[in-house]
Parts: C-alpha cells; structure tokens; sequence
C-alpha cells in the first residue's frame, strides 16, 4: 500500500505540468479539427505511449518512482532507455507540443520550450551528478553512450550484455 501511494503521489508532476500549467496559461481553448490539431493528437498519441512506457520501466525495472524525491533503485539503461537517458521528458515535451498545436496555443508553446530548458538545467546541475554519484561507473558508461536528448538509431548495450556477463556473478 506505502509503494502505490508513492507512485500515486509521484503523477503530481506529470498532471501539474501536462494538466494544471497549460490551462493556468490558456483561457480559451480551441475547438475546431484542422491540420494543426490533427497532427497534434497524433503527437499526443506518440508522446503520451513514450511517457507510459518510460514511467513503466522506472517503476519495473528500476524499483522506484519517477519523481526526484522517490528515486530508482537501480539504474534502467534497457528498453527506451537504451536510446535516450530521457524518454519520460522527451514524452511530456511531445505532449506540451501536441497541446499547443491541439490548442493553437502560443502560451502553451512558450511553457513547452520553458520546460526543456528548465530540464536541460536540472539535469546538468542536479540529476546527472546524483546519477553519478548513486550509480558511478555504470552511469558514467551509459552516459557517455547514451545521448541526452536526441535519441540514437540503435539501441546501447552495457558491455555485461554484450559479452554474456552476468553482473550479479
């Protein structure tokens, strides 16, 4: 019960960015189907199964939640992971930018180019360090493999998956 109130608690980032800040920011909202709100649900669709996914793993494969005061207890570098460090943000981004274009919303935009450059400084000056220090040298591989952003075309795998190696031996 203690762990699923953690996890519960830890979806007020996501709602409070993807939810409260938006319509904080927007007061009338759009309603009409164009291109732009097309293309926009499309990009929620996308955005949001990347968000779904990359919360899944942390929670799975990483035993913890994803807000910062609930961390993982393991370092997840598998699945989405293995081709971008942020998949969840890369998902809620998707997913302010599918609202402005579903919205036509300009303030919608500007919280969506505010909010990566918020993250992007985060995680230089607090996360990445704390990843380095939680995980050391198995951070600092998957990091240097690993982009921040831009996701690779293949996915990466941790040098004990390449030759067979089991870390736990």
């Amino acid at each position: 019960m203690k762990n699923i109130l953690k996890q519960l608690i830890s979806f007020i980032l996501p709602v409070t960015v993807l939810i409260l800040v938006p319509r904080w920011n927007e007061n009338k909202w759009n309603d009409s189907i164009d291109i732009f709100s097309v293309t926009g649900f499309l990009l929620a669709v996308f955005g949001g199964v990347l968000l779904i996914g990359a919360i899944a793993m942390l929670i799975r494969m990483g035993r913890g939640t994803l807000a910062p005061w609930s961390p993982t207890s393991r370092l997840v570098t598998g699945g989405i992971y293995a081709y971008t460090r942020n998949p969840m943000i890369s998902g809620v981004l998707t997913l302010l930018l599918a609202e402005s274009l579903i919205f036509h919303s300009v303030s919608i935009y500007i919280w969506c180019v505010s909010f990566f450059i918020i993250n992007n400084l985060y995680f230089l000056i607090s996360e990445e360090p704390g990843l380095e220090q939680r995980f050391g040298d198995e951070y600092a591989e998957y990091k240097k493999n690993v982009p921040r952003w831009i996701p690779r075309t293949t996915p990466w795998k941790p040098r004990s998956e390449e030759y067979g190696d089991d870390p736990g031996e």
